[in-house]
């Protein structure tokens, strides 16, 4: 078969890659301002300004929320994959360092209080990811602090408290003596919210001058790392009686709210509270568009999806809820499991015959039969999507551990070249970068199936995806090269899940640099991806545009159509059963 891909080129890209991947052989410590040329040189689409003197506020808002808040005290950072790696270097209590948490990427942190952060990977794209934001916010804080050595600038923020409420006035003042724009000052601060002045602050008086230390980072050590989890999960859900190698399992990648949200019913049972939590003060905005959304609830969906938006914002700020949540969830067969030693990838093992329909979102049950699901004995296993190559790591452990899988599923933000931010892309081609293979492949889900419950955005079937690298990792030139064939959906998981699939039914390792069909794939297979980010647009970006409720319709729109699928198939297979038990 002739063979035409997309070429990246990208010596640029490599450039980087390889300058960092030959500082983290050394067994010391390198200082991430070796980095800063060559990620300049890179011309990042998330990182357009790289160059400039005026700060590129776009891809600091990108860093700040992918690094943890204590981000603006830390000097080192060491990273491993488990516990043991930690205390083999001579940090014995990482374990008990207090845990941070970065707003847009779910990976397990601990702070030592002082200058030192201790990062948990799963895979090779962690470093992939980490290493490039940290560069670009040093690269960017370090422009701030230059402007503010100026007299004017540093007299305005020398006369600022940690009480100090800043005018209207003050924040124009400001954002000229910083050489952005009000709107760019205004979104820092939201990205930094209570910690605004402090953090000014903190940046004027110093420089950022990172330094990383690779403490492990074999192909083996992600191996161990990953069958740690998985033997957690087996010990936490074999307190519940569940043995999940002998029971039928659908997979599915997605995030930790919208699933059981949608199987639980508790923002729709529990509506007063929500109610009554929005009328409190500081969150009229929150019921304004409560009122809003239930004027058209006749028409659209948003009045159930910005339940479920309330509800997650209800839970974090009252936290003794929280656990009334989560027995309402065990009630009713879900568990919950956290990984207590390694990366942080939480896993949920949801039994269908412990559900109950009647706290289902009617989307689950319109002109769809759940009756028979408490006779079902299938789990569904949901895990909080992985990044990159982790993906890889994570369904090859678990279709090595499980004998009867049924389906996998994947739902996950996207960059679009050719769509909305909120659209949603269904691929039936993914090339991907990490094994240069074109993957063919017949995904269960069509445009038809989504588009019910997707009141405003697009939905775009019979697409042509790329995993890259990391988003950092993509510059005009690359992504200008796989639009012109045809590629606009660029992700990060596809590619690695898709390689895993191959080895769950093929009797040799997936291959490299070919075109891979699995049309003949013996379970289903399905990707749902929703646009987060529009790089051929600069700056338009989850991090640089609306920091709250994008996205949320196309999450449950995608959610409501896996579950819709599980349940139809599960439907199907019950029947099945009982047609040749009958015979």
């Amino acid at each position: 078969m002739e063979r035409t891909v997309p070429r990246t080129g990208g010596e640029e890209i490599q450039l980087y890659m390889r300058t960092y991947y030959s500082l983290l052989r050394s067994s010391g410590q390198f200082a991430i301002e070796t980095l800063v040329e060559s990620h300049i040189a890179m011309s990042s689409s998330l990182h357009v300004g790289a160059a400039d003197e005026q700060p590129d506020v776009s891809a600091l808002i990108y860093g700040a929320l992918r690094l943890p808040p204590c981000i603006t005290h830390i000097e080192q950072i060491l990273v491993g994959q488990m516990e043991r790696a930690f205390v083999e270097a001579g940090y014995p209590d990482v374990s008990k360092w207090e845990r941070a948490y970065a707003p847009g990427r779910r990976r397990r942190l601990h702070y030592d209080g002082e200058t030192t952060l201790a990062v948990y990977i799963m895979s090779r794209s962690d470093i992939d990811d980490l290493l490039p934001t940290l560069t670009a916010y040093q690269l960017e804080w370090n422009k701030l602090h230059q402007w503010m050595q100026n007299g004017a600038a540093r007299a305005f923020i020398a006369g600022l408290t940690s009480t100090s409420v800043l005018t209207p006035q003050d924040m124009e003042t400001l954002a000229s003596l910083l050489h952005m724009s009000l709107d760019d000052l205004r979104r820092l601060e939201i990205v930094w919210r209570g910690r605004f002045v402090e953090t000014l602050k903190l940046i004027a008086a110093t420089r950022k001058d990172f330094s990383v230390r690779m403490l492990a980072g074999s192909f083996s050590d992600y191996r161990r790392a990953t069958a740690a989890w998985w033997e957690d999960l087996e010990k936490a859900v074999a307190d519940t009686g569940v043995a999940i190698d002998q029971r039928p399992l659908y997979f599915v990648s997605s995030n930790t709210h919208s699933m059981v949200n949608l199987l639980t019913g508790f923002a729709r049972r529990y509506e007063e509270s929500l109610i009554e939590y929005m009328t409190h003060a500081g969150q009229e905005t929150l019921l304004t568009q409560y009122e809003d959304t239930r004027q058209t609830a006749e028409t659209t969906h948003g009045y159930e999806n910005f339940l479920y938006y309330v509800l997650g914002k209800y839970l974090s700020d009252n936290k003794a809820t929280v656990e009334q949540v989560r027995a309402e969830e065990r009630s009713v067969g879900i568990t919950r499991v956290l990984n207590k030693h390694g990366f942080e990838i939480e896993a949920q093992l949801i039994d269908l015959t412990k559900l109950q329909p009647e706290w289902f979102d009617t989307r689950l049950t319109h002109d769809l039969g759940v009756h028979d699901l408490p006779q079902s004995d299938a789990l569904i296993l949901n895990i909080d999507y992985p990044l990159g190559m982790a993906a890889y790591e994570m369904l090859s452990r678990i279709t090595e551990r499980t004998s009867q899988l049924k389906g996998v599923y994947v739902m996950g933000k996207a960059a679009t070249l050719n769509a909305r931010i909120g659209d949603v892309m269904i691929p039936s081609v993914i090339h991907d970068e990490h094994s240069q293979n074109t993957y063919l492949f017949q995904n269960c889900f069509s445009a038809s199936d989504v588009r019910p419950y997707m009141a405003r955005g697009n939905v775009l079937d019979n697409q042509k995806a790329v995993t890259c690298l990391g988003t950092f990792l993509q510059n005009p030139g690359y992504m200008s090269v796989f639009y012109r064939e045809g590629y606009t959906d660029i992700e990060m998981e596809g590619g690695p899940y898709l390689s895993a699939v191959y080895e769950a039914y093929r009797p040799r390792r997936h291959p490299e640099n070919e075109i891979v069909n699995l049309h003949t794939v013996p379970f289903d297979v399905g990707f749902l991806h929703y646009a987060s980010d529009m790089p051929m647009k600069s700056g338009h970006n989850l991090g640089a545009g609306n920091l709250a409720y994008i996205g949320v319709e196309a999450t449950y729109a995608t959610t409501i159509t896996i579950l819709r699928r599980i349940f139809q198939r599960e439907g199907e297979r019950l029947r099945k059963r009982q047609t040749v038990a009958s015979l």
